[in-house]
């Protein structure tokens, strides 16, 4: 399965009066478009491109992190926060290769990295993608440690055009180079760490780098980094050390009050995890979902849940017997998630 882009997903949208709404954003060739609901018809507003500046990291709240700025030529500043850094960065990228795309009279699209260099319409990135990410025969996943931080679940460049050479999927490791900068401008691989995000934003002459010091991990595989302090901060816990298999935003419903509010999930599995977290902000979730041996099903209406045309209700039922109520913005997205939490509740710890 591809891995999702930024150019399609939640953020939240904020503003200087500190009003911030979480939107379904869509990145386009000339402008971004902002909905109120994933399944809207119609965008709630739109921000043209041409003539934009982006600015990130944005400092203009303190307390909010991952924030960047639009500011458009009639002097009106747009905010959004991602969810985490790499989200962030990847949207950036996005941004600005549209800004640049439309100040050069050129066509945006996530999809031309094959049109620009050349790649040959016989290769499949997504099947290699899968074969990259192949438990068995696949990249190793490493924990690799570099300027006194540790990314984890990543790779280096020079691993994948090894890779790709020992697999004969490419013929040389120049061969090698353009498939793997075909498949970072894709978004089947990110790049972690200072040297390969500069690389990918262009600085270097070629987006990917064959070189043991530039890190790369896939988009779904539970990537993180962290500073490497003193030994107390290495010792990450247990639960989330899985890989990420899903992540989006629901509605919750309260324990106590029983209201309703959105909240950003990540499903992880091995060990079997669910954490949600304020999508306004924060690296530390609000809380955990342990879901091994968990009972997930849809449910209708009550009186303690919510009531809408499109109620979209789901019930997670822990091994201790703890209930929670969620709702999904589709029927196709409860589904969704229903059987990616019923396989991570038989496959995981």
């Amino acid at each position: 399965m591809a891995p999702t882009r930024s150019s399609e997903w939640w953020l939240l949208s904020g503003s200087m009066f500190n009003t911030w709404k979480p939107m379904w954003v869509v990145l386009l060739e000339d402008g971004i478009e902002f909905y109120k609901k994933k399944s809207d018809n119609s965008p709630k507003g739109m921000i043209p491109l041409k003539g934009s500046t982006l600015t990130s990291p944005c400092q203009d709240f303190g307390k909010r992190m991952f924030v960047f700025k639009i500011t458009t030529t009639k002097q009106q500043d747009h905010f959004f926060q991602a969810a985490f850094l790499e989200e962030r960065d990847a949207w950036v990228r996005d941004i600005k290769k549209a800004i640049k795309c439309i100040e050069g009279g050129q066509k945006f699209a996530r999809k031309s990295t094959r049109r620009s260099i050349r790649l040959p319409e016989t290769v499949d990135l997504g099947a290699l993608y899968l074969s990259m990410k192949d438990t068995e025969k696949g990249i190793k996943e490493l924990n690799l440690e570099k300027d006194k931080k540790i990314f984890n679940h990543c790779f280096t460049g020079n691993c994948v055009i090894d890779w790709l050479v020992s697999n004969n999927s490419v013929r040389n490791r120049q061969e090698g180079l353009m498939i793997a900068s075909s498949l970072l401008g894709e978004g089947y691989l990110q790049p972690a760490g200072e040297l390969s995000k500069n690389a990918a934003d262009g600085i270097s002459e070629n987006p990917f780098l064959d070189n043991p010091d530039a890190f790369y991990y896939f988009p779904d595989s539970g990537f993180f980094c962290e500073e490497n302090s003193s030994d107390d901060d290495v010792i990450l816990k247990e639960e989330f050390r899985g890989v990420i298999i899903k992540q989006g935003c629901l509605l919750k419903q309260g324990h106590r009050r029983k209201n309703w509010k959105v909240r950003k999930f990540v499903l992880r599995e091995d060990p079997a995890y669910l954490h949600y977290y304020d999508p306004a902000g924060g690296e530390d979730p609000l809380g955990a979902i342990h879901l091994r041996g968990c009972v997930v099903t849809s449910v209708e209406s009550s009186s303690d849940v919510r009531k809408s045309e499109e109620e979209n209700l789901f019930e997670i039922i822990t091994a201790d017997e703890v209930h929670y109520f969620l709702q999904a913005a589709t029927p196709k997205e409860r589904t969704e998630w229903i059987k990616a939490i019923q396989v991570a509740s038989r496959t995981g710890k």
